[in-house]
């Protein structure tokens, strides 16, 4: 009798979150849909990517495993030396590369650990798992920030990565220079620390109040840390969250690292020359961001206008804190044509989107009746 049993995955995918993208808007008669559920640059790539995409005509060739152009192009853009890039699949795809390089288990059984706020990005677990290490998660503080010196005291001798994300998805804040540098020299240097940087370019469009410091650029840091891993992704402000297209800064005794384990490929070519086209015209790039960032900011004070509390965000999007509630604003937004990314019962993120369906969340968060307040 032929043998029933299954193939079985690991053990540890039993222990893993479940991955959850951003749902489509559902279709109500009369209003049009508008999907703020994904942080996604609702005004897409410029007008010169666009040619790009239109022209690209090598999909039968494998592209360059280095993607020498693009880092050689990002070198001349930020000033650093293109040998201190590694490309990968997205900020995500370079982040895994990272996590697998350098934790995951041991040979004695024991498991290095990964640090990181949370929440934050939803992916930090799985990937952590799936690399074979132990995710030690530190609460946020109640302003939805990271909370640096309890992270800094988590550190233990099984500590290997710490994960630094900033602005921090889905709650918003970002740390400042002066709050990395701080930990940083808390923090042994044979732990890797990653400033996951992803909506970097919204910090840059970001009025800083006065007597405030700017967020953190990690270009500043890296320099004088030989531990520091700065994270970046084309797939927010150059708005080419479909072709998976990010990037990795750090010293050459961490790259030569990355490189061995990088997926080769993991770049296509037409996604390096959208990238490049982006940086060639970086200016209309932000010229896009500044008025996502005016928008944000919009949604934000009409917001607390009506009674809402909302974090400081230097990101695309805004979190409120809905708790219990989270369900039933999720489903008012869904009944005006509108899809956020709702976290069970702790709350609600709002990508910043079309002008109108910014229009349209201002409209009805007014109307809703639990209005979110700062956590105790």
């Amino acid at each position: 009798m032929r043998n029933t049993e299954k193939p079985q995955p690991r053990p540890v995918f039993e222990k893993l979150p479940k991955y959850s993208a951003g749902k489509p808007p559902v279709a109500v008669e009369g209003l049009t849909q508008y999907k703020l559920s994904s942080n996604e640059n609702p005004l897409g790539p410029v007008d010169e990517v666009r040619q790009v995409l239109r022209d690209f005509d090598q999909t039968h060739r494998y592209p360059d495993s280095l993607a020498t152009r693009l880092r050689t192009a990002l070198g001349q853009q930020l000033g650093v030396d293109p040998e201190d890039i590694v490309t990968g699949a997205g900020s995500l795809g370079a982040l895994t590369q990272i996590l697998a390089t350098f934790a995951g288990g041991n040979p004695d059984g024991s498991q290095d650990e990964v640090i990181y706020s949370w929440r934050s990005f939803e992916a930090y677990p799985i990937c952590v798992g799936l690399a074979g290490a132990k995710s030690v998660q530190v609460p946020n503080n109640s302003d939805g920030s990271h909370n640096l010196a309890a992270m800094a005291e988590a550190i233990t001798e099984r500590t290997k990565v710490i994960l630094v994300c900033t602005p921090n998805n889905p709650t918003g804040p970002a740390v400042t220079e002066a709050q990395v540098r701080d930990f940083l020299n808390k923090v042994p240097s044979r732990v890797l620390v990653v400033l996951d940087e992803a909506y970097f370019e919204f910090c840059q469009a970001s009025e800083i109040e006065a007597g405030t410091q700017p967020p953190v650029n990690g270009l500043n840091v890296y320099p004088d840390y030989r531990n520091v891993v700065v994270l970046r992704t084309f797939s927010k402000a150059q708005g080419l969250a479909g072709l998976r297209v990010g990037y990795s800064i750090s010293h050459p005794e961490i790259t030569e690292h990355l490189r061995v384990g990088a997926t080769p490929f993991a770049v296509s070519s037409l996604a390096e020359e959208a990238a490049i086209a982006s940086i060639e015209h970086s200016d209309q790039v932000m010229q896009r961001v500044q008025h996502l960032v005016a928008e944000r900011e919009r949604v934000k004070t009409a917001l607390e206008a009506q009674g809402w509390w909302i974090p400081d965000s230097k990101a695309n999007f805004i979190w409120l804190a809905t708790g219990e509630h989270t369900p039933a604003f999720s489903a008012l937004a869904e009944e005006n044509a509108l899809s956020v990314r709702a976290f069970g019962t702790e709350g609600v993120r709002v990508s910043i989107g079309e002008d109108e369906a910014n229009s349209r969340l201002i409209r009805m968060c007014e109307g809703f009746p639990h209005k979110a307040q700062r956590p105790e």
